[in-house]
């Protein structure tokens, strides 16, 4: 079962309807709560309904602070 919260935010979510105020701010520390325990945006964007952009918008403007890309990196060449 959902948190309570979860379900509420996630109940409101309408593709297309613009998310604002005190709404939005609910939906910001959610979304903050929830990436910072390990989800990433486009799991985030899936289970809310709305666009990766979106999402990464709302994390970028609450000051939450992205996790790199991840995968492989490129050693130095020797």
């Amino acid at each position: 079962m959902a948190p309570k919260g979860k379900a509420k935010a996630e109940a409101t979510m309408v593709k297309g309807r613009r998310i604002t105020g005190d709404e939005r701010s609910t939906l910001a520390k959610d979304l903050t709560r929830r990436y910072e325990s390990g989800e990433s945006i486009r799991s985030l964007a899936s289970s809310t309904g709305r666009s990766y952009g979106f999402v990464h918008r709302i994390l970028s403007e609450s000051g939450t602070t992205l996790r790199g890309r991840g995968g492989a990196t490129r050693g130095k060449k020797r």
